[in-house]
């Protein structure tokens, strides 16, 4: 090795620590190379990150700008036209237009006990029907039916379901002055249920209970109806209360109680408080 001319071979451990430096350095220039040219491709597109909300706020903002606006500065939607009502208006519609031309008829039963009744106040049933609501009436002899239909004359579409509303409240044995106010109120409703549906009474039980609920000469049931402004029937195991929904339900209770077995004076108090509670809520 020494009697040969040139340079001395050099050791393998020379010469494979150049090429690896040599080798990584250039890869390391060519990575950072890459990526400035990616970034500077980025930055010659106009693509920048940016967040969620400052993209729907830049969104608004692009929107707003590219609304087109008035000679007075105001964008063209605000002029277009005034804002519609928030509650839309509809004319009336009558009762020849609602059914088509074609005429409706409701029957009505009319039990036994309820023919002398209606044959001496007929003419104060028959009156605010024709008159005021523009129905035909009659009374079938052969059915026993009370009979009820529109007409050309029926303006108002609810009052054929008025109008027999106001006649089987009178059949199931209100007064007519109170059966009255179904036809002149809207928020008043019927509400039948019997003794039996409450508790299961039989005999000397159930007659004591329709004791409870009517009273010594009818002060109980007077009383519930003057406290919760109701009207109430007693038909043997059928009770019928005739008012508004809330009224209905504390004048139920009240019956149900008494039903239970609860005595009256505890009652009274019952309904009192609650109505108290009810007035001074309104």
């Amino acid at each position: 090795m020494l009697g040969l001319r040139g340079a001395p071979a050099p050791c393998p451990l020379h010469v494979r620590e150049p090429e690896a430096s040599a080798l990584a350095v250039p890869g390391l220039c060519i990575m950072d190379a890459a990526m400035e040219t990616q970034s500077a491709a980025e930055a010659g597109d106009g693509f920048t990150k940016i967040s969620r909300a400052a993209g729907r706020r830049g969104k608004k903002r692009r929107a707003e700008e590219q609304q087109p606006e008035g000679p007075d500065g105001v964008g063209q939607m605000e002029m277009e036209g005034p804002r519609p009502s928030k509650k839309p208006v509809f004319p009336p519609l009558s009762g020849d237009a609602f059914s088509s031309g074609k005429g409706e008829m409701r029957k009505i039963p009319v039990p036994a006990n309820r023919y002398t009744p209606l044959k001496e106040n007929w003419m104060k049933i028959f009156t605010p029907v024709v008159e005021h609501l523009g129905l035909q009436i009659r009374f079938n002899l052969k059915s026993r039916n009370i009979e009820i239909r529109t007409c050309k004359e029926t303006k108002d579409v609810s009052a054929l379901t008025k109008a027999v509303d106001f006649v089987k409240a009178f059949i199931l044995g209100f007064q007519v002055e109170d059966a009255l106010a179904l036809i002149r109120l809207d928020d008043l409703f019927l509400e039948s249920f019997e003794i039996t549906d409450v508790k299961p009474l039989k005999g000397d039980h159930l007659s004591r209970a329709i004791g409870r609920i009517a009273g010594k000469g009818g002060k109980t049931k007077f009383t519930i109806e003057n406290v919760t402004r109701t009207r109430i029937v007693l038909a043997d195991l059928k009770i019928h209360i005739l008012g508004s929904f809330q009224n209905i339900k504390m004048a139920r209770t009240a019956i149900c109680n008494l039903i239970l077995g609860s005595p009256p004076s505890k009652v009274y108090g019952n309904i009192r408080a609650v109505a108290s509670r009810a007035a001074d809520r309104f």
